[in-house]
């Protein structure tokens, strides 16, 4: 029996919620066990690189399952094979087989992240709830963000460590699970879709830079993942700069994931026509934060600067995913989010390969001035949006440009140097 659309994005939400905390949670304690081990960033940059840089650029092979299969039973392997994972994670020590396993679940997890966006306008059957229902599970996943990181701080720091950490999240994921078994809605549409005109892996790549707002979109956000993504890593390094600690490093991923959640709760008041000003604005706004990480010589400040960058971001992902979903037919929406997740996991693994070197030439708080610049840019390119009308066609971007990165994101990233 099928239960009530807002029912529903409500269970996948509380799913969110609960197994990015706990995915949170581990991460936080995975980055600061290899940095407190070995003290190296490139191995920090390699950690990175491998959960949320490489793994991404899968995301177009595997977004294939949320538009070939049932997206609920994509959505529930993914989390028992991500639950697997963890809980052997919690026997392993060794950063090289610790990394190695982060690495396979953050290859587990790729298959549900795509199917669950691309169910949303499905599940919510009105377009008018789209807003509404993107914010509400963005929500779910920023307040684990928030919560996550300060959890696998203070639990890293304890008699059982990040061991206990990966078992906790082991049993988030099988709770997450249970949750989107219990949901009876639609997946996917019932409509018999023209598969000649989405053929193959790479169908999402095709749609995603053959719509110019899309397109413009990913260029945007390349450009500015290059630049943000060094932050990443230089977050254990910012803690340590200001003698914050363990407990430091989780407060920083904590605030940026607490204005996140304000962000992404003041989301569900967009509509089809003010999403392209939210997005644009909020890319303004990250930038003006980052400058404010970078210059400020206090920790409190540095915080408060995070918390502004959150807000901002989450603002700018209820838009994105909002814009995206609306333009994008459910016969190729996985694939397409996907392949949109492979751009940014490009930038992010540049970000990740070069910011080892950075970081030691000029310190955490420089690199988040980079990002500042970085984030800047892509509110330069997306700026015309603003003017977007939801019926609109976006304005075509540099045609050998396009091609250039449509090339790019088919290549598989190789990671010299590291």
């Amino acid at each position: 029996m099928n239960r009530s659309p807002r029912s529903n994005v409500r269970r996948l939400a509380t799913g969110r919620l609960i197994s990015v905390t706990g995915g949170a949670a581990a991460y936080t304690a995975l980055n600061f066990t290899i940095w407190h081990q070995t003290h190296s960033p490139k191995l920090q940059a390699l950690t990175l690189l491998l959960t949320f840089g490489v793994a991404g650029l899968l995301a177009p092979f595997l977004g294939v399952l949320g538009d070939r299969f049932d997206r609920r039973k994509v959505m529930i392997w993914s989390e028992a094979v991500s639950a697997v994972v963890f809980g052997a994670m919690a026997f392993l020590h060794a950063p090289a087989l610790l990394i190695g396993a982060a690495f396979i679940s953050a290859i587990a997890e790729q298959p549900f992240f795509s199917s669950s966006r691309a169910a949303i306008p499905v599940l919510v059957d009105d377009p008018e709830d789209i807003s509404w229902a993107n914010s509400l599970v963005t929500t779910g996943v920023h307040s684990g963000i928030a919560v996550g990181p300060v959890i696998g701080g203070l639990l890293a720091a304890t008699a059982g460590g990040a061991s206990l950490v990966f078992g906790l999240n082991a049993v988030s994921f099988v709770v997450s699970l249970i949750l989107t078994i219990s949901i009876r809605g639609r997946f996917q549409d019932g409509r018999v879709h023209d598969e000649s005109e989405h053929r193959g892996l790479m169908a999402g790549v095709r749609f995603l830079f053959g719509d110019g707002v899309l397109r413009r979109m990913s260029i945007a956000w390349l450009v500015f993942v290059m630049g943000m993504g060094m932050g990443m890593v230089a977050d254990a390094a910012l803690a340590e700069h200001f003698g914050a600690g363990s407990f430091g490093f989780g407060l920083l991923i904590a605030c940026w994931g607490t204005g996140s959640v304000l962000g992404t709760i003041s989301g569900r008041w967009m509509t089809a026509r003010t999403e392209p000003r939210w997005m644009v604005g909020g890319a303004a706004g990250i930038a003006l934060a980052a400058f404010g990480v970078g210059f400020l010589p206090l920790f409190p400040l540095v915080l408060i600067s995070l918390l502004a960058m959150g807000t901002c971001d989450g603002l700018t992902i209820v838009a994105e995913n909002g814009i995206m979903q609306r333009r994008t037919p459910d016969a190729v929406r996985s694939r397409t989010g996907a392949a949109f997740e492979a751009v940014l996991s490009l930038g992010l693994a540049f970000a990740y390969i070069v910011a080892a070197p950075v970081l030691r030439a000029i310190g955490p708080q420089p690199v988040y001035r980079v990002g500042g610049v970085a984030a800047m840019l892509a509110a330069a390119i997306l700026f015309p949006l603003v003017r977007l009308r939801p019926d609109q066609e976006g304005s075509p971007l540099d045609a050998a440009a396009t091609e250039a990165i449509v090339e790019m994101a088919a290549q598989p990233a190789a990671p010299p140097g590291l």
